[in-house]
């Protein structure tokens, strides 16, 4: 073999012998969220972005050893209803004040904002820009390939609406149809068919969820908070077309027949679920649909701040919401966490956790699992949402035990996601 082969070899070797690397985490507690307790002391063998070992009675020889000492380590969290597009600091001129490239890149710090607070994945559930670029796609892409620092995100692409509806871009900018009138393949639909079109357009570009707006909302300017929007024909095509591609389905929906009529077309989940009913929590349980309630945001909202018709149908429903969803946990509903960030501003995501204690009546280890295991169950995944061996090595301490105190899942010191470390002590 000439020096160079030898050279060339060796150079493999040490690449191996790197991307083998192994590394151990130690601290004073973990939660096991499924069994629901804590395990002291707590050490965690990561190799090559996965979890290798929990507690071993030995460590792995050569391997790295982090002490994270008096923390307990956690999954990394899970955020089911997120627009990582929204610009905070005003959600309307974001929709049509900015180029395609500006919104990416300015989303990007969002991004790693909530990665920094232990996000770890992210579900985007949409925004309709006047492009018909899944911008959102396309940062999930950017956070696969190691780009940015960012969750994992599962984008929804546009969200699917009827025209004049939540979603419909015209709702929020109040730019006249004169001037943009939207179909589609912007996620604005006035059919089954268009239903169809909307969803295939968003699969056949990226989408890994598909949202669709079943009843009005509160942020956009038509009169109702509640009324259905979407039919029930409408509801159940989009719900067929994405089974057929193995993609779930969110629906956003605050009034009483929309939820309905939204659980009966086949959705995974209700997003807000503002006017639930006992029929519809019934349903709900039958189904296993999931509630993705949005709490905290009642709190970080600037209500000052919202147009008059805005603020009168936030006045309205989010004393209702409180009500209704803590009659939804407390009989029995499965439960993820959602914060509808920048609602809840970006990086101060983990505040739903508590919000999930004190206005739903969940339990901290209720809350926790909203925000990890269930939440993976949620996207349909057994690769992340605990701490056991074969899972993503998505890894948060936590100054404190969230189990007593559920405010330290917002003390976070540590973030590590498939193995990387983006931030520590």
């Amino acid at each position: 073999m000439c020096k160079f082969s030898r050279l060339l070899a060796l150079a493999f070797v040490a690449l191996g012998a790197v991307s083998a690397q192994t590394t151990v985490l130690r601290a004073q507690r973990m939660v096991d969220v499924k069994a629901g307790r804590v395990i002291s002391p707590a050490s965690i063998v990561v190799t090559n972005g996965y979890i290798t070992g929990v507690n071993p009675a030995t460590a792995p020889a050569g391997a790295s050893v982090i002490d994270l000492g008096d923390t307990t380590l956690v999954p990394g969290f899970i955020d089911m209803h997120v627009h990582v597009l929204a610009d905070a600091a005003s959600l309307r001129a974001d929709i049509f004040g900015e180029e395609p490239a500006e919104a990416a890149l300015r989303s990007s710090i969002s991004a790693r904002k909530m990665l920094m607070a232990g996000f770890t994945s992210v579900r985007d559930m949409g925004q309709n820009h006047y492009t018909k670029d899944l911008l959102a796609v396309a940062l999930s892409k950017a956070s696969d390939a190691g780009w940015i620092d960012a969750p994992r995100i599962v984008a929804a692409g546009h969200l699917i609406t009827i025209s004049g509806g939540h979603g419909d871009p015209e709702m929020f900018t109040r730019i006249a149809t004169s001037l943009v009138d939207p179909g589609p393949e912007y996620g604005v639909i006035n059919s089954p068919d268009d239903a169809v079109k909307a969803a295939r357009f968003n699969l056949k570009h990226g989408a890994k969820v598909i949202k669709i707006v079943a009843t009005a909302g509160v942020l956009s300017t038509e009169d109702s908070v509640g009324a259905q929007q979407m039919s029930d024909a409408e509801m159940k095509a989009v719900v067929e077309e994405a089974t057929r591609h193995g993609v779930k389905v969110a629906a956003h929906a605050h009034g009483t027949e929309g939820i309905l009529a939204a659980i009966k077309a086949g959705v995974a989940s209700i997003e807000h679920g503002s006017m639930i009913d006992e029929a519809g929590i019934r349903l709900m349980k039958e189904r296993g649909t999931y509630l993705v309630p949005t709490l905290a945001l009642g709190a970080t909202i600037d209500f000052n701040s919202l147009p008059p018709i805005v603020r009168r149908k936030a006045d309205y429903v989010l004393p209702l919401a409180r009500a209704n969803v803590r009659k939804a946990a407390l009989a029995g509903v499965r439960i993820a966490l959602g914060t509808d960030a920048p609602l809840v501003p970006f990086g101060e995501n983990a505040k739903e956790f508590a919000a999930m204690v004190e206005i739903a009546g969940l339990t901290p280890l209720e809350s926790l699992r909203a925000g990890t295991v269930n939440a993976a169950d949620l996207l349909g995944t057994t690769d992340r949402g605990e701490l056991a061996a074969g899972k993503f090595a998505d890894i948060v301490a936590v100054a404190g035990n969230p189990l007593e105190d559920i405010r330290a899942t917002e003390k976070v010191v540590f973030v590590m996601k498939s193995g990387k470390i983006y931030r520590r002590p």
